[in-house]
């Protein structure tokens, strides 16, 4: 059994990670701005604050915590605050543990698929593969920068770039089950997506030993939004709309965030089957008819 910090506990994936590991009788703590649960301890990212209570024989951190990408438009202040998130949170956790000497045996971090930026190709992206130049990528290298900080302590480093995650409780499914099911601009962008469960377990398969490195964290089986969309809207019974939302529209409302929704190129896990990793939901089909 092991202790484990998760920050951005109460999340969506953190939630579920915290319900897996609990039931393999790890040990779980969360770090919130205003702890009520009795394994919840007070952070204040502003003040450089955390309740040094909480790295007491810990083992582990997992950091999930950042503001969401899609919440709301990309301003030029709503940009600084989705890096900031990231990077000052990430670099609090690496301060406290260097001063306080923590002997963690590994920090795991979250990253996206961004990395390899809002574009539409035929290329399939390796872990190998150079960020892009743009938002997006510019978000996931300063992440993952403050995350690799971990080595210099001679501590294992896990990180894992997310494509959209599929979960009942919330997140980007929801969003999509409208009365009628349609695709987003072309249709032709891809979506690389991952079963909420497959996630989590490739957090634990990091926290047990198997994964230590940078992994792409989506499902093996490619699918457009198209038909993405079309296989939603079969599982769900609910009809689909051929003529897709245009793009026009999308950039009004969304402004340049419209990206994230109007391109996507495919995305390579054959680094994390090779570690060993058996996928509990390979296809869409199967993962949606799960949820």
């Amino acid at each position: 059994m092991s202790k484990i910090l998760i920050t951005g506990g109460t999340g969506l994936v953190g939630e579920r990670l915290t319900e897996i590991l609990e039931e393999s009788n790890h040990e779980v703590v969360i770090l919130s701005r205003t702890p009520k649960a009795k394994n919840e301890y007070k952070w204040d990212i502003s003040k450089e604050f955390i309740d040094e209570k909480v790295f007491k024989n810990l083992d582990y951190i997992v950091h999930l915590a950042g503001a969401g990408i899609a919440d709301k438009k990309w301003t030029a202040k709503r940009k600084e605050v989705i890096i900031n998130s990231r990077v000052d949170s990430a670099n609090l956790l690496f301060n406290k543990v260097k001063s306080l000497n923590v002997p963690l045996k590994g920090f795991i971090s979250a990253s996206g698929i961004g990395f390899y930026g809002a574009i539409t190709s035929e290329k399939i992206f390796t872990e190998k593969d150079k960020p892009a130049n743009d938002f997006l990528g510019e978000v996931c290298v300063k992440w993952e920068q403050a995350a690799l900080q971990f080595d210099e302590l001679e501590i294992p480093t896990t990180i894992l770039r997310t494509g959209v995650v599929l979960s009942k409780n919330g997140g980007a499914l929801v969003k999509m089950k409208t009365p009628i099911i349609s695709g987003l601009g072309s249709g032709k962008q891809y979506m690389p997506w991952i079963h909420i469960d497959d996630l989590c377990y490739m957090y634990k398969s990091a926290i047990e030993g198997n994964l230590i490195g940078i992994f792409n964290a989506v499902a093996p089986q490619h699918h457009t939004n198209k038909s993405f969309s079309r296989t939603l809207a079969k599982i769900i019974s609910r009809p689909f709309m051929p003529i897709n939302v245009p793009s026009f529209v999308l950039k009004l409302v969304f402004g340049e965030l419209a990206n994230v929704l109007l391109e996507g190129s495919r995305v390579s896990v054959k680094k994390i089957e090779k570690s060993g990793y058996s996928f509990r939901f390979k296809t869409l089909y199967s993962a949606l008819s799960n949820l």
